[in-house]
């Protein structure tokens, strides 16, 4: 357990975290932490953005109704001999 105090930096107030700490989060200065309220009303500090974890859920969701819709609509086109093309022959 680490005690952290509470000071003030400019006109705000802001917690010093120990190197240790920062580390162990694996951040670094100008990352962005993020302080979550679990479910039993404790908060957590974390590198990891909830609400970003949420929108790749959303988006995997997406992804898998429609792999297969893709599929289809960018097979190649089926290569048909040109009628053009016989007519140069009769040029050569």
């Amino acid at each position: 357990m680490l005690e952290l105090k509470i000071r003030k930096i400019g006109n705000s107030l802001g917690v010093v975290l120990p190197k240790e700490a920062v580390s162990r989060l694996q951040a670094g200065e100008g990352d962005r932490l993020f302080l979550i309220e679990g479910p039993n009303g404790a908060y957590q500090l974390t590198p990891y953005d909830p609400a970003f974890e949420k929108k790749m859920k959303q988006a995997e969701d997406i992804v898998g109704r429609y792999r297969t819709s893709g599929r289809a609509r960018h097979r190649p086109a089926p290569i048909r001999p040109c009628p053009a093309a016989a007519n140069l022959r009769l040029w050569r």
